[in-house]
């Protein structure tokens, strides 16, 4: 406790000093107004904003709906808003006392949804699209802007399979629907899409659409496959405005694996090597706290806005930190945006919109592709015997009882020389011309330029053991993308009763990336790590890359409504895409989507407590282009430079190889969806439900086929193979449970997806997954027709036999012996159903929100156990193993030191969970101080997120996926950075 408060104390002491020294003048020629502002049932009404119209100047109202503020004028008017009442203006006309009654908003089915190239009300969406509140983004330790979407909307799966800072976030809408591609969803900020959402800071986000299904996707055609998510940023109102948001947090690590201790560790290895680790060997090193520390998460985000009914701008600007709780891992973000419209002419309106963002981010090794675990498995599997260094030589230690592990301590201090850095310069300029008030043209030219780089460094150590000279490496990319969009639009109301809405559009997209690369060896010393000291510049691994792609786009929408009754959508859209073979490139994707209001029918007119039902029903197709290269369906070759300067060698020339075989039929990936919903509001607005069931079936798979040895000079062909189905059921439910002086909000929403890959040509089994040396290389994911993605498999394991202490593998093709055809199916990493929970309660000035998020019915792959659990070599184990069997006729459920290790169902586990992911309570202060300074807010608040995970997973964390981002791996925990308990201490002000 008293390292947490000694953390806190600088941060806290500038809050408070930021709360109680601002000093401002009050108005002279004023008039004070004070009255109560109640509900239509009487009852007082606190926390209503209560502003000057055309002004930042504003109060709140108290306890018992009573305010108070200074106006200056007679002739001002008074705003009063509050969530589900409607807005009321009212003139001040030299009065004193104004009692205001609020009526219950019963309309909110006329809020404005975005859709693709446009925006519909709520009441007249025919699609599946969900609406993510960002109403508690800014009191939340977010990231990435994707963490505002987890547990918020049904269908969509959002996950973050490391804890490490800056990690990216999984985002599924309605599963999985490509093998080797992309399954991420199409992201589209301000009208512009974008590969990812790491440039975006959180609290610049004023609202997300999600688009689920084809019929409201395929207006993006070719990149909307696994859905889109359309996020708007925020832009000014009318009067100056200036909000700021500080945060302070510490993470510590939420879950701890025991080791054991020296004397359980010397017990353990005479069981399986008897002698290999000297007598009288004592605790010496904790490995746990030399390694995790508290990390610091820092947020300070600045908006500033004004505007008029010609013009207005909104500029924002932050800077977050993320220090990991291990130290060498660390994210920090600069970000910037200006956001700036002008009616200039009636007829003709301008916006700007820019966006800069640095980020700079470094891990630290972990389970795949490393040495055995990484950092995270070293520090249990390093004896607690062992030291840090070697007392002799003051170098760090690497072999331990001959043990070969890495010693996190030297692996984090060498990680912290390496970064990994980029900044994103987003630039659209766009026109609206008016032609008519029901015709007009919006153009728009977007750029997006990208420039990374990725340092690093491995120092000079010589040793009686060692002798490494430094290696250091420097790559550089830069990406530049060009997008001009042109969107014609028509709406028109016919003699009162016939709505429709036509729109037409282009779009030209054109990419251009290169990367250098260039590494070296041998450095004098750690004194200059620069690659000009490297003495050795390689010669076999340096040298330069680019590829560009284009896209050409048509498409259009024609949607009618009778009296928003009857209503019909149709979309279409034509790509071609550079990636793909000439004679089929061009793909078409429509959709059409039919909905049918029957609360509007007479027949259900005297259903009072229902105030709005709509049925509704799309088909539609979408494309993906994901999973291929640039240059995909052309011949590729390998180039292989050659040892020149070696005697001999002087003319060598460089080999060439054939990379690939040709693809002279590659064409779209194609998603075809049919969707089915209902929409319902009940009891005046206060329960709000929505529920969905979809089939999608994705087409003519972008694969990456392996060829067999010898069957061509290249090893593998890009081609169109293979079918996968996901089926689904989603429901959400908004409701407002209590109002008044207590309110009480609850959204749930729950998904069902069921995954089946449904074909495959050329190729019928793919492996995947090599995890712990202990497997001996075995891959434990197998993909094949008839299954979902990326299940396990492995040997059955029917416990241990009390007799011998070794895991019974299961005998399946009862042939008297276990061998590999024995394997099976052992377990799925897709979950049966997720889920979220938020709760938002109020009283008077104080706010509690609870956040509840899970998933049930998905296992995990505890890769991590083979090496804390293996006791096949002399690495240090998990107390778990003091169970483990030592004499016959014992009874456990962990078998005996050097068992017969195999890839089983003894390594997997139940992943669901239920997380308790943010508690936030936070105070509105309020009073004539406040006015007379000019706060219109101030905000205090604290989050607690990670606060606690039940589940029966033995791991750190059952949200895990050693291979990230992949759609065909799934669920695998090996060494994963783990997920951190976060306390966070926030303040959000208001002039």
């Amino acid at each position: 406790m008293r390292t947490f408060l000694s953390k806190m104390k600088i941060p806290l002491v500038y809050m408070f000093l930021f709360c109680g020294m601002i000093i401002s003048a009050s108005a002279q020629n004023s008039l004070n107004v004070s009255g109560v502002v109640t509900d239509s049932n009487g009852e007082s009404l606190p926390g209503v904003n209560i502003s000057i119209k055309g002004t930042s100047q504003g109060v709140v109202t108290g306890i018992n709906g009573g305010y108070q503020i200074e106006v200056p004028d007679g002739d001002a008017v008074l705003v009063f808003s509050f969530i589900g009442f409607q807005v009321q203006e009212i003139p001040v006309d030299n009065r004193n006392e104004i009692n205001v009654t609020l009526e219950e908003d019963l309309e909110l089915i006329d809020e404005v949804v975005v859709i693709g190239y446009g925006s519909v009300a709520r009441k007249d969406v025919t699609t599946a699209v969900s609406s993510v509140s960002v109403d508690d983004v800014d009191e939340r330790p977010m990231v990435s802007a994707a963490q505002a979407i987890q547990g918020k909307a049904a269908g969509v799966n959002v996950y973050k399979p490391s804890g490490e800072p800056g990690a990216g976030m999984v985002v599924r809408v309605r599963g999985a629907t490509s093998f080797n591609g992309s399954n991420d969803p199409l992201y589209v900020v301000d009208g512009v899409p974008v590969d990812n959402i790491d440039f975006l800071s959180p609290m610049d986000i004023a609202n997300i659409q999600i688009l689920k299904d084809a019929s409201s996707a395929a207006i993006y055609g070719s990149r909307a496959a696994n859905g889109v998510v359309l996020i708007s940023t925020k832009k000014a109102g009318e009067g100056a405005k200036v909000a700021a948001n500080f945060q302070y947090g510490v993470n510590q690590v939420a879950n701890q694996i025991e080791s054991l201790n020296a004397a359980q560790y010397k017990e353990l290895m005479d069981e399986l090597r008897p002698g290999a680790i000297p007598a009288g060997t004592t605790d010496r090193t904790d490995w746990f706290d030399e390694v995790y520390g508290t990390g610091i998460t820092e947020n300070y985000q600045i908006q500033v806005s004004d505007g008029n009914e010609k013009s207005n701008y909104f500029i924002s600007g932050g800077y977050l930190k993320e220090k990991g709780v291990i130290s060498s891992a660390f994210f920090k973000r600069y970000n910037f945006r200006s956001n700036v419209e002008s009616q200039v002419r009636d007829w003709l309106k301008f916006g700007i919109n820019v966006s800069y963002s640095d980020n700079t981010s470094n891990g630290i090794t972990t389970g795949q592709g490393s040495n055995r675990g990484g950092v995270v498995l070293s520090v249990i599997n390093l004896p607690t015997s062992a030291r840090i260094k070697n007392p002799e030589t003051g170098l760090y230690n690497r072999v331990f009882f001959g043990q070969n592990i890495t010693n996190p301590i030297e692996a984090i201090e060498n990680e912290k020389n390496n970064e990994n850095k980029e900044n994103r310069l987003i630039a659209t300029g766009n026109a609206t011309i008016t032609f008519l008030p029901d015709l007009n043209l919006k153009s728009s030219l977007t750029l997006d330029r990208r420039n990374g780089t990725i340092t690093g460094f491995t120092p000079v150590v010589h040793g009686p053991d060692r002798d490494d000279w430094g290696y250091g490496w420097d790559t550089r990319n830069t990406n530049t993308l060009l997008i001009f969009d042109n969107v014609l639009t028509y709406k028109k109301t016919f003699a009162q009763s016939h709505n429709v809405e036509a729109m037409a559009g282009t779009s030209w997209t054109d990419s251009r990336w290169s990367q250098s690369y260039i590494n070296g060896s041998h450095y004098r010393n750690n004194s200059i790590q620069t690659l000009n000291v490297a003495n050795k510049i390689a010669w076999d691994n340096t040298g330069s890359t680019a590829s560009e792609w284009g896209l050409m786009s048509m498409f259009g929408r024609l949607a009618y409504n009778f009296e928003s009754k009857y209503l019909l959508t149709f979309n279409v859209r034509q790509d071609g895409s550079s990636k793909l073979h000439p004679d089929h490139r061009w793909g078409t994707f429509p959709s059409a989507s039919a909905a049918w209001r029957i609360s509007s029918e007479n027949f259900m007119q005297n259903l009072t407590w229902l105030d709005d039902l709509k049925i509704r029903g799309g088909w539609g197709q979408t494309g993906n282009q994901s999973g291929v290269g640039d240059y995909a369906y052309l011949q590729r070759y390998n180039i292989t430079r050659q040892a020149w300067f070696e005697t001999g060698q002087e003319d060598a020339l460089p080999l060439i190889s054939q990379a690939n075989l040709r693809t002279s039929d590659l064409t779209w990936e194609t998603t075809t969806q049919l969707n089915i919903g209902l929409d319902a509001t009940l009891f005046n607005n206060r329960v709000v439900l929505a529920m969905d069931y979809y089939e999608k079936l994705t087409s003519d798979m972008l694969m990456n086929v392996s060829l067999p040895a010898g069957a061509a000079a290249a090893s593998n062909i890009v081609r169109n193979e293979g079918e996968m189905e996901n089926r689904g059921f989603e429901f959400s439910v908004d409701s407002r449970n209590f109002t008044g002086i207590f309110n009480w909000s609850t959204n749930f929403n729950m998904s069902f997806n069921s995954n089946e890959l449904k074909s495959l040509e050329l190729q019928q089994v793919y492996y995947d997954a090599e995890t712990t040396d202990a497997f001996h290389q075995t891959r434990i994911v197998r993909n094949e027709p008839g299954r979902p993605l990326g299940g396990f498999y492995g040997y059955i394991s029917d416990g241990v036999d009390p007799e011998t202490g070794e895991l019974m593998y299961r005998d399946i093709n009862e042939d008297g012996k276990v061998t590999a055809s024995d394997k099976t199916y052992i377990g799925d990493p897709n979950p049966d159903f997720i889920y979220g929970l938020t709760n938002s309660f109020s009283y008077k000035g104080f706010s509690l929100n609870v956040f509840l998020q899970g998933a049930v019915g998905n296992d995990i792959f505890n890769a991590s156990k083979g090496d804390i659990m293996g006791m096949y070599d002399l690495k240090n184990q998990s107390t778990e193993v003091l169970r483990r069997w030592r004499t016959p006729g014992q009874i456990t459920d962990i078998p005996k030191a050097g068992y017969n290790l195999q890839p089983s169902s003894f390594f997997i586990e139940d992943g669901s969970y239920l997380r308790i992911k943010d508690v936030t309570l936070s105070y509105n202060f309020e009073g004539n101080f406040l006015n007379r300074l000019g706060i219109s807010k101030l905000q205090p608040y604290v989050t607690a997120s990670n606060l606690y995970t039940f589940t029966d997973y033995s791991g750190m964390d059952p949200e895990v996926n050693q291979w990230g981002n992949s759609g065909a791996v799934q669920g695998i925990d090996w060494g994963t950075y783990p997920h951190s308990k976060t306390f966070l201490f926030g303040l959000n002000v208001e002039f």
